[in-house]
C-alpha cells in the first residue's frame, strides 16, 4: 500500500506515534508559528563584533597536494557553474534561483515559511533538489579554494552567492525556512566559509559588518532555538540542529542571546548525541549514512568549542570516539561501510573534491583526534577537510577532561546492541548480518523493513547487494520498493513487508528481531543465527555460516507456522552477470581487470526467476546514491513454506571460485 504524507490519514497514523509530551510541545510550535506570522521582531544592534575562530597559522600548508588538486578542480567546475545534485547535473550555478528544481521545472511558491507545502512535489518541486544547494557547502568548497590559492574570484563568487541568497530568502519567508536540519547545516557552512576567507580583505565586510547578514544569522539561531525536532522526531536532524546552533553561538557570538544559544546548543547536542548512539558506537538509526553525518555534525561541534575554548561534556567526545571505533570495524577491505537503511548523500561540512573518499576521510579525523587502533585497516587516501579540523580539535589524549576509555583490543565482529554481525573470510569476503531492531524512535523514519537480510561483498565488490534508497519524497511507489521487504535479501511472507509503513518516513509496526547465535572466534567457520516475529503467528529463522576454507556461505532459511506464500529475493550487485538455470546461478563480475566469479545454489523447493529493471511494479535496481538508481539482477524464489514440513526450511549456498 502507498500512503502519501501530508493526507489526513497520514496525520492520524503519525499523531498515533507520538507520547504526551511530544504531542503538547507541536501544539506549542504551531501556536508560536501563528504569532511569528505577524509578529517578526528585527535583529538586536551589534556593534564591535570581530571573527576570532580563524585557523592556526600553517594549516592551510599541511593539506595533502592531491587533496588539494582535486578541491581546486571542482571549485573551477563550480566557477564554470556546474554541478550535480543527486543525479540531476545543473549548469546554472553561476546565479542560482534558489527556488528553482530542475528536476521537475518548477519553482516553489513563496510567502510565509510555515504555509509552504513542501512535501508536495506538485506545488513546489522536488524538495531535496531545491534545498541542497542553499546548504551552501558547494560554497564552503569555493572558500576552501581562496584559502588554498590566495586567487580572490573564489572569494567574491562566494560573497555574490550569499548576497543573492539572503536577498532572495529574508527571515521566515519560503521553503527554506521550513526544516530546522537545513538551518543547521547552512549555519554550520557559514561559520567555514567565515573562516576559510579570513584572509580575504572583505571578509569582515560581508560577515561581522554587513547588517543583512547579522539579521539572517541572528533569525537562524533564534529559529532552532525556537523550533526543535522533538520526541518521535528527534533523530539526525536534531544533532543538525543542535551542531549548527553551536557553531554559529560559538564563531559567530556576537548578540545578547548568544551565550543561552550556545548553552541550550550544547545541552541538546550532548543528550542527543547520546541518544542516538548505542554504547557499541553505532548509530542508532541503523542506517550507515546517518552515521556518517552525526560524526561530521559531532567533530566540527568540538572543532568550533575548541575554536572558542568552550568547555563541552566529556559524552560528546566518548561518543564520537566510539563511532569511529566502530565505523573502523565494520568497513570492508576497500572502506566501504553497510549500506543498510536510508542513505540521501548528506553531509555536514563539505571542503573536499570530487573522488575524495567519505569514510576514509572520517577514519583520517579519527586516527587524527583519538589515535588509530593496531587492528584499523590502513587509509591510504587524503583528504582536506581532516587537517582543517585537526588543527582545530585537541587530540583526546591532551584533554584533561576527557574519560580513560577501554577501546577494543581486536577488531569488532558482532554489535550486540545493533544486531549487527560482519562475517569475514578469505578473499576479502564480507558479510553483513541484519538481527538488529527495526529503527530508532517510534516512528523509524529512516529504517528499511530488513530484518534478517544479508549483504555480501567480494574485495569490496558488492556480491548479494543491498539496494539502497533512491528518493524520499515524490516518487511513492520507488520510495515504497526501495524500503520494502521484497527490496531486501531476504524473505517475504503472503506478499506483505515485515513491518508496516504508515507512510515515507513512518512505520506503523515494527518487526522485532533477535540474535540467537553468534561464533565468530573461529577462524575457519563463523557463524550467525537470528529470527524476527514480523509474520505472526509465522516466525522467520535464518542462519548464515561462512566456512573460511571452502569460501562457502551457506544461508539457511526456516519459516515456523502455518502454510504459507514465499518470496526469497537475492539482489546482485550491478556489476555481477548472471546466468540463471534451473535453481544454480553462475556469477561473473570483474575486479581491477581480473575475472571473478562464484555458483549461487539456491533453494530447490522454490520456483527461480531473474528480473531486471522492471517497473510495473519497481523490481530489480540498485541505487548507488540519491537520486540515482541503475537496473540490476534479482533472483526471486517464489513457493510455499509449512512450517510442519520440510518445505518449511531453504539453503541458498554461495561458493566463491576466485
Amino acid at each position: 500500500m502507498t500512503v502519501s504524507s501530508g493526507s489526513p490519514g497520514w496525520y492520524l497514523r503519525r499523531l498515533s506515534r507520538m507520547g504526551p509530551r511530544e504531542v503538547g510541545g507541536r501544539v506549542g510550535d504551531a501556536v508560536r508559528r501563528r504569532r511569528w506570522r505577524s509578529a517578526r521582531p528585527h535583529c538586536p544592534s551589534v556593534s564591535g563584533a570581530r571573527f576570532t575562530a580563524v585557523l592556526p597559522a600553517g594549516t592551510i600548508a599541511g593539506i595533502p597536494p592531491d587533496a588539494a588538486k582535486r578541491l581546486l578542480a571542482e571549485a573551477d567546475r563550480l566557477m564554470d557553474g556546474h554541478a550535480e545534485y543527486f543525479g540531476v547535473v545543473r549548469e546554472d550555478l553561476t546565479d542560482p534561483d534558489w527556488w528553482y528544481d530542475p528536476k521537475t521545472g518548477r519553482r516553489a511558491p513563496g510567502g510565509y515559511a510555515f504555509d509552504v507545502p513542501y512535501r508536495n512535489e506538485d506545488a513546489v518541486g522536488d524538495i531535496k533538489q531545491i534545498w541542497e544547494p542553499s546548504r551552501h557547502q558547494y560554497l564552503t568548497v569555493l572558500a576552501a579554494a581562496y584559502a588554498i590559492t590566495g586567487d580572490e574570484r573564489y572569494a567574491e563568487r562566494v560573497a555574490d552567492h550569499l548576497r543573492s541568497w539572503w536577498a532572495a530568502n529574508p527571515p521566515l519567508r519560503g521553503v527554506h525556512w521550513v526544516s530546522g536540519i537545513e538551518l543547521g547545516i547552512r549555519l554550520l557552512s557559514w561559520v567555514w566559509i567565515r573562516r576559510l576567507l579570513d584572509g580575504w580583505p572583505g571578509a569582515a565586510a560581508l560577515f561581522e559588518g554587513n547588517p543583512v547578514a547579522l539579521n539572517q544569522i541572528w533569525h537562524h539561531q533564534r529559529w532552532l532555538a525556537a523550533f526543535p525536532s522533538r520526541g518521535s522526531s528527534a533523530n539526525n536532524h536534531v544533532i543538525a540542529e543542535a551542531a549548527g546552533q553551536f557553531a554559529a553561538a560559538c564563531a559567530f557570538g556576537w548578540f545578547p542571546a548568544s551565550a543561552r544559544w550556545r548553552a541550550g546548543a550544547l545541552r541538546s547536542l550532548e543528550r542527543h548525541l547520546r541518544g542516538n548512539t548505542f554504547h557499541s558506537g553505532l548509530n542508532r538509526e541503523l542506517a550507515t549514512e546517518y552515521h556518517g553525518l552525526v560524526m561530521e555534525l559531532g567533530l566540527a561541534a568540538v572543532a568550533e568549542a575548541d575554536a572558542a575554548a568552550v568547555p563541552i561534556p566529556a559524552t560528546v567526545r566518548l561518543v564520537l570516539l566510539r563511532m569511529t571505533d566502530a565505523l573502523a570495524a565494520v568497513v570492508d577491505s576497500r572502506l566501504r561501510p553497510p549500506r543498510q537503511g536510508d542513505a540521501d548523500d548528506g553531509h555536514g561540512l563539505v571542503v573536499d573534491g570530487a573522488g575524495t573518499d567519505r569514510w576514509a576521510s572520517l577514519l583520517a579525523t579519527g586516527d587524527a583526534v583519538f589515535g588509530r587502533l593496531a587492528w584499523w585497516p590502513t587509509v591510504t587516501g587524503t583528504d582536506v577537510r581532516t587537517p582543517l579540523l585537526a588543527a582545530l580539535i585537541r587530540p583526546y589524549a591532551k584533554v584533561a577532561t576527557a574519560p580513560a576509555v577501554t577501546r577494543p583490543v581486536r577488531r569488532p565482529a558482532h554489535f550486540a546492541d545493533a544486531g549487527m554481525t560482519i562475517l569475514r573470510g578469505p578473499g576479502e569476503i564480507w558479510c553483513r548480518c541484519d538481527g538488529g531492531p527495526h529503527g530508532f524512535l517510534s516512528i523509524a523514519a529512516h529504517a528499511h523493513a530488513d530484518a534478517l537480510s544479508v549483504e555480501v561483498r567480494h574485495d569490496g565488490v558488492d556480491v548479494l547487494a543491498d539496494p539502497g534508497t533512491f528518493c524520499y519524497h515524490g516518487q511513492p511507489e520507488w520510495r515504497q520498493y526501495f524500503r520494502s521487504t521484497l527490496g531486501h535479501n531476504t524473505v517475504r511472507l503472503d506478499g506483505s513487508d515485515q513491518s508496516v509503513s504508515g507512510g515515507p518516513f513512518l512505520w506503523t509496526r515494527h518487526a522485532r528481531s533477535r540474535v540467537l547465535t553468534t561464533d565468530t572466534s573461529d577462524e575457519g567457520v563463523a557463524r550467525w543465527c537470528a529470527e524476527h516475529d514480523g509474520y505472526q503467528p509465522s516466525v522467520h529463522r535464518r542462519r548464515v555460516e561462512l566456512n573460511a576454507n571452502t569460501q562457502e556461505l551457506t544461508v539457511v532459511d526456516e519459516v515456523r507456522g502455518p502454510r504459507r506464500t514465499v518470496h526469497l529475493a537475492f539482489h546482485l550487485g550491478p556489476t555481477i552477470a548472471a546466468d540463471l538455470v534451473g535453481n544454480r546461478a553462475v556469477l561473473t563480475w570483474n575486479r581491477d581487470g581480473e575475472g571473478r566469479s562464484a555458483v549461487l545454489d539456491l533453494p530447490g523447493q522454490l520456483s527461480w526467476r531473474a528480473h531486471r529493471g522492471e517497473t510495473d511494479p519497481p523490481l530489480g535496481w540498485y541505487s548507488a546514491g540519491f537520486g540515482r538508481k541503475e537496473p540490476t539482477t534479482t533472483l526471486v524464489g517464489t513457493g510455499f513454506a509449512d512450517g510442519t514440513a520440510l518445505s518449511g526450511e531453504f539453503t541458498t549456498v554461495l561458493r566463491f571460485l576466485g
